[in-house]
């Protein structure tokens, strides 16, 4: 009994010296590593003149079938227009080429170790940023693989197009044209603008080497309203081989109404030429500055916008409670409180005049109209008054007010209804602020001035709110770009995303087709990439409430892959260059495939992990002693042992 118990208590000791001492070995695992040979592969349009999908496939299987890159590489592909994916099928059928973000988002994935990107292209990106400029990851080299006919033939062609968005009725809108030459002689062409259809405009130009470019400006007038289509072209030289850019269309609709606003001001601020650009930013609106005693003469306006009311302002008041208008009240430190507190009895203010730094809080649920993509996230603050504050009518608040890091449940800029009549209320001055910020942000006022398009158009309407709101331009430059939004509401106005809406287009031809919209977010979108150049109706219905809504828009007939044949070979070799890689040609893929394969900067490396394991786990040990003090204690226990 004693040998068995001396062993047992050894066991248990032997367990637990072995669990502080824990020995342990090193375990080394050797590994070869290879650098990524990434085929970057352009499928767009333009390369169907030049290279079939079976050549530009047997191209890339050359290198895949090639052992001795296999050997030292890991081969993937991509293929890329607009955007990039993953895939070894090529369509050549991208109607756009964005080769900078393929580039960006390689030098994103692949960041260890050597990587060989053979981009495959003609150079010309028609979407994005410049690729020459890039600044990608010194490990990325790329070797450009020029797909496409490097002569540089005579060529004339339309260049940038400016018109207008939007015309009068029988008002006289400009349009401007740049007609481009690229060859070794002079030439005379001839360039005709057409508005549906009906030539407006005809002139003879003359370019040569030296002079290869001309502007050309016109001005006609706007005799019906609707869509007019644009149509600008230049008569072909004799040996021209590409003819697809001696055209280009643009179109502009023509309307017979326009919305007069006034901003009423005692004083000068920088908020009111914001307000002044961001409102005219619009064709549609035109803005008069005046002061509140001459109020009485713009009694004609459509939409009225207060800014800072004081004492002077009680005609202002006096005049828009007789005529019924829609305003947009605007305060801040200059504001006096005591005056716009008697002059109108929809919100009260109380407290202190003091002035304080209110941060934007944007209100998600707000579903009056919508708010697109905007939004005002790191944005400065604006300047208003402290105290309490009070809205006596029915109200939706679209901002709401933060000071000092604290969120505060007091509204900053709020949509007032009393019967049919609306205002817009915004309690802080230095909105030119967040204008400055869109355009920091974006490089475009766009986003802040559609919010301030959008806040027009519903002050400006005198119908009672639709449950069912669409969002579209009238003309899309190409079907690529074609997408129509829409926001649904439920009865109380909110927001609603389970909401069941379908879009029913007809077009040219007896096409009619009916697509799903899907939710994205705060509204519903849908994709018409698909839809050829012409002009489309549309419905837009929601399947329990049957509530619907028309409209109509026009595609114009413009691939940006057709303007361009020859390949861009000069851009493409200065892109190989600044990453240390080489152009190459198809007629010498054998000269590239030798390159990679004997190149002493992509040798696979032989590398090694240090895995420290312990000798014997824990766990089995503390097992071990577990049982072993067990059985001890059992047979003590059993023999009558302490």
């Amino acid at each position: 009994m004693n040998i068995i118990l001396a062993t047992i208590r050894f066991l248990t000791l032997f367990c637990g010296l072995l669990l502080l001492v824990n020995p342990k070995f090193v375990d080394r695992d050797y590994y070869v590593e290879k650098a990524k040979l990434i085929f970057l592969v352009d499928d767009s349009e333009s390369l169907q003149t030049t290279i079939s999908k079976e050549s530009l496939t047997n191209t890339i299987n050359q290198f895949k079938d090639n052992g001795e890159l296999t050997d030292r590489f890991n081969i993937d592909q991509y293929a890329f227009g607009a955007a990039i994916e993953a895939t070894d099928s090529l369509t050549l059928a991208q109607r756009s080429t964005d080769i900078a973000n393929a580039l960006s988002t390689i030098d994103q994935i692949y960041l260890k170790g050597n990587n060989v990107v053979v981009l495959l292209t003609d150079g010309n990106s028609t979407y994005g940023r410049d690729y020459e400029y890039l600044n990608l990851n010194p490990s990325l080299t790329v070797f450009p693989v020029v797909v496409g006919d490097t002569t540089q033939y005579e060529d004339v062609s339309i260049g940038l197009v400016n018109s207008n968005t939007y015309a009068f009725l029988r008002n006289k809108f400009p349009i401007e044209a740049t007609i481009n030459y690229r060859g070794n002689t002079a030439i005379r062409s001839s360039v005709a603008v057409a508005v549906d259809g009906k030539t407006v405009h005809r002139e003879q130009i003359t370019l040569s080497p030296s002079v290869n470019s001309k502007t050309m400006s016109i001005v006609t007038e706007a005799t019906s309203v609707g869509i007019k289509n644009i149509k600008i072209s230049v008569v072909a030289l004799e040996n021209e081989r590409n003819t697809a850019n001696n055209t280009k269309e643009t179109a502009i609709e023509v309307i017979d109404e326009k919305t007069d606003v006034v901003i009423v001001s005692d004083m000068l601020h920088p908020d009111i030429g914001a307000l002044k650009k961001s409102i005219e930013s619009n064709e549609q609106r035109s803005v008069t500055i005046i002061k509140p005693s001459e109020i009485n003469t713009r009694a004609d306006a459509d939409l009225v916008l207060l800014y800072q009311p004081n004492r002077n302002f009680s005609n202002v008041y006096d005049m828009l409670k007789k005529s019924g208008l829609n305003y947009f009240t605007i305060t801040g430190s200059k504001t006096d409180w005591n005056f716009l507190n008697r002059a109108q009895q929809r919100f009260f203010q109380t407290g202190s005049s003091q002035s304080e730094e209110i941060v934007p809080v944007l209100n998600n649920a707000f579903g009056i109209f919508g708010l697109g993509d905007f939004n005002l996230d790191n944005y400065p603050p604006l300047i208003g008054s402290l105290g309490d504050l009070e809205l006596k009518v029915n109200n939706e608040t679209i901002l709401f007010q933060q000071i000092r890091g604290v969120g505060l449940n007091k509204p900053l800029f709020s949509i007032l209804t009393e019967g049919k009549h609306k205002e817009a209320v915004l309690f802080g001055e230095n909105i030119w602020r967040w204008r400055a910020q869109t355009f920091r942000n974006d490089q475009s006022f766009k986003r802040f001035d559609d919010f301030m398009g959008n806040l027009m158009v519903y002050l400006g309407s005198d119908n009672q709110r639709s449950r069912l709101e669409l969002e579209y331009p009238a003309v899309f430059d190409n079907a690529g770009m074609a997408k129509i939004r829409a926001s649904y509401f439920d009865e109380s106005y909110q927001f609603d995303s389970k909401a069941n809406l379908s879009i029913t287009v007809n077009g040219p031809n007896d096409f009619r087709r009916e697509y799903p919209m899907l939710l994205k977010g705060s509204y519903f979108e849908v994709d018409l990439s698909d839809l050829t150049s012409g002009s489309y109706q549309f419905t837009v219905s929601e399947g329990q409430s049957n509530t619907k809504r028309s409209g109509s828009f026009r595609i114009l007939d413009f691939n940006p892959e057709l303007q361009q044949t020859a390949s861009d070979y000069r851009k493409l070799d200065r892109l190989a260059q600044k990453t240390g890689g080489r152009i190459t040609y198809l007629d010498s893929l054998t000269e590239l495939e030798t390159a990679l394969g004997s190149s002493k900067q992509f040798v696979p490396i032989q590398k090694s992990r240090e895995n420290v394991v312990s000798l014997i786990d824990f766990r089995i040990l503390l097992g071990l002693m577990a049982i072993t003090l067990a059985l001890e204690w059992f047979i003590r226990k059993y023999n009558g042992l302490i």
